[in-house]
């Protein structure tokens, strides 16, 4: 049975390192992108390769439609095509939205929002070729309650929310599956310029009294790409039970 082949975006480190790894210890090829951080692209490389998998590794702006041909591409060239799309690049802007530059609300839709559709539209033809495909769309609970002083980043959520709502049904005839983690506070750098005392209270109002494990969102993006075929369109939280 030949490979399936993964695209993971945002994939240096934190959520989208561990959602290429546990594909790769599950036997597919495997690419990965990031726009910078370089040294730890190729780390993740070295961790895809110890389990004898191959690995594509990828810098560029997924928010830049150009970047993702030249990606696919490469893809197209060395393993066919994508089978399994985990939309997981993004940024976080903290702040109140009256003090916020428009070339930062900007910044946030085209590396939130704009790279989901850039891999969705360059991912999708194979996939209808292949009569079989997943999407995968990591989001935030921000995009489904919205949170003061993340307004641009719970925008850009609720915009993938409802992008992986309608393109579901879009692709549903065509045994394409498209679903969302939308997570909740999870243990990656992301959170790491909060105080202690910040993450403290934050913690207190998780009821499972912890934070997330990105290996945790890994084992759930991998379940929802290589098991489900009637799970489409939702938006699944995974949060400890915070909302």
């Amino acid at each position: 049975m030949p490979r399936k082949t993964v695209l993971v975006t945002g994939a240096s480190r934190g959520i989208g390192k561990a959602i290429a790894v546990k594909f790769a210890k599950k036997g597919y090829n495997v690419a990965i992108s990031c726009v910078r951080r370089e040294d730890q692209l190729h780390q993740t490389v070295r961790e895809i390769q110890a389990f004898q998998a191959p690995c594509l590794a990828y810098m560029g702006d997924m928010g830049d439609f150009s970047c993702c041909e030249e990606l696919f591409g490469k893809i197209k060239k060395h393993f066919g095509g994508v089978d399994v799309l985990v939309n997981n690049a993004g940024i976080s802007y903290i702040g109140l939205l009256q003090d916020m530059a428009s070339s930062d609300w900007e910044r946030m839709l085209h590396t939130n929002l704009t790279s989901v559709f850039n891999c969705c539209k360059l991912a999708i033809p194979h996939m209808l070729q292949q009569k079989q495909g997943k999407i995968i769309n990591i989001s935030s609970v921000w995009g489904v309650v919205g949170s003061s002083c993340e307004t641009a980043y719970s925008a850009a959520k609720g915009g993938v929310n409802a992008l992986t709502r309608a393109l579901a049904k879009e692709l549903a005839p065509s045994n394409i599956q498209v679903n969302a983690v939308a997570c909740g506070a999870i243990d990656t750098e992301m959170n790491q310029w909060m105080e202690e005392d910040e993450l403290i209270a934050l913690v207190d109002e998780i009821p499972s009294g912890r934070l997330g494990r990105a290996e945790e969102v890994a084992d759930l993006v991998y379940h929802l790409g290589y098991k489900e075929s009637y799970l489409t369109g939702q938006i699944i939280g995974l949060d400890g039970g915070w909302f």
